[in-house]
């Protein structure tokens, strides 16, 4: 039990509860400042002149990859102070750079490309920063969700990005699960040798929606595919394609929409028959009968008492 044995709240309890004001660019001589600075996706051009100045000022550089990054400081003529700050290092590297900012220092963190702290461990540093009273300032810059959700065609009054879907199968298809309703354009980041595993999974549950694989975005190779899941995928397996991939996919309502007008292709089954549709395809069968009630609109409640009507109907039916 948390608190103290009156009843009342404690410091850290007081502490979490009480608004918290970052005023970013007040003078102070501590805590430092973490700066989170975007970095070139691909093309060197997009380097801004804030994210270059703020660089060259800072007191440490923290890069996921130092040997990328390196490759980045020479070519603007950034000459500070590298370390690594990655997945792999964090539990040991956080607390120093969290002392270093205590202390008085500025950090700028960068990630490999694009925006630091989405769908990286840098994440965890600006949270923690920020409880700390620690300001956490952004310099925008590069984005791949955003640059392919603009590009893709489809809606953008209102996103959802969800960054890596997880590997295998099952993790992947919960994953798809509370996704399911979501009435925004969905935006998914996949490496090039899952992207096609990753599609086939998209159409079996998706395939009429809108979508577009974007990637190699800001390079000289940029693409755009665009047209329904099914489409997407059939072309990704003839084009196996390289490069980093964006997935943007039609939100729940637009799709759903595009899916009744082109007829509910269970329509001709029986519940056994639409369950048994899905087991064939890898689904496990408590997935299976979930699958099948989202399709019909039924609860997975009433899917298993039409499995059990039906399997009654047919011993009835034996000599």
């Amino acid at each position: 039990m948390s608190g103290k044995p009156d009843g009342r709240p404690d410091d850290r309890q007081l502490k979490r509860q009480a608004a918290q004001v970052q005023r970013s660019f007040a003078e102070r001589e501590r805590p430092g400042t973490l700066y989170l600075v975007a970095t070139p996706i691909g093309n060197l051009e997009d380097m801004t002149m804030r994210a270059i100045r703020t660089l060259k000022e800072c007191d440490l550089i923290a890069a996921e990859d130092t040997r990328q990054t390196r490759k980045l400081l020479t070519h603007f003529d950034i000459r500070n102070r590298l370390v690594s700050y990655h997945e792999h290092n964090r539990e040991a590297s956080g607390p120093e750079l969290l002392r270093l900012l205590e202390e008085g220092l500025s950090i700028a963190l960068v990630s490999d490309a694009g925006t630091p702290a989405v769908s990286d461990p840098g994440a965890e540093l600006a949270a923690e920063a920020a409880a700390r009273g620690i300001p956490v300032v952004p310099i925008p810059g590069a984005n791949a969700a955003v640059s392919a959700l603009i590009i893709s065609g489809l809606p953008t009054h209102r996103f959802l990005f969800a960054g890596f879907p997880p590997r295998d199968r099952k993790g992947l298809q919960q994953f798809l699960d509370s996704l399911e309703a979501e009435p925004g354009t969905l935006i998914l980041y996949e490496s090039p040798h899952r992207v096609q595993k990753t599609l086939a999974v998209l159409a079996e549950r998706w395939g009429s929606r809108r979508m577009a694989l974007v990637r190699e975005l800001t390079k000289r190779h940029e693409e755009a595919v665009r047209g329904t899941v099914e489409g997407v995928r059939d072309y990704a397996a003839a084009h196996p394609p390289a490069g980093e991939c964006c997935l943007v996919i039609e939100g729940a309502e637009a799709g759903e929409a595009a899916e009744r007008q082109a007829g509910d292709w269970w329509a001709q089954m029986t519940p056994a028959e639409h369950v048994a549709h899905y087991e064939r395809q890898g689904m496990a069968r408590k997935e299976a009968m979930k699958r099948a009630a989202a399709d019909r609109g039924l609860k997975k409640r009433d899917i298993y008492a039409a499995l059990l009507a039906e399997a009654d109907g047919s011993a009835e039916d034996k000599p």
